[in-house]
């Protein structure tokens, strides 16, 4: 099988520059509090923890948020 050489394809996505990733920061950071109390009164309401945890929920609040302010 022939190999193939990657390296001068464009990588897919766009680049993260250290303003976005120090917004990032600040936002998850801003948020895991909020994540923490929410998944604690999901898992008191549903009583299991097969649900997302709070690092994910804040990572995710924190990807949806950080776009929105780039965007803008």
């Amino acid at each position: 099988m022939a190999h193939i050489d990657d390296s001068s394809r464009p990588r897919a996505g766009r680049r993260r520059g250290g303003e976005y990733i120090l917004y990032f920061v600040v936002i998850f950071l801003l948020a895991l509090p909020f994540a923490a109390v929410d998944w604690v009164r999901d898992v008191a309401a549903r009583g299991t923890l097969n649900l997302s945890g709070p690092l994910a929920r804040a990572w995710a609040e924190a990807e949806r948020v950080v776009p929105l302010i780039f965007s803008a």
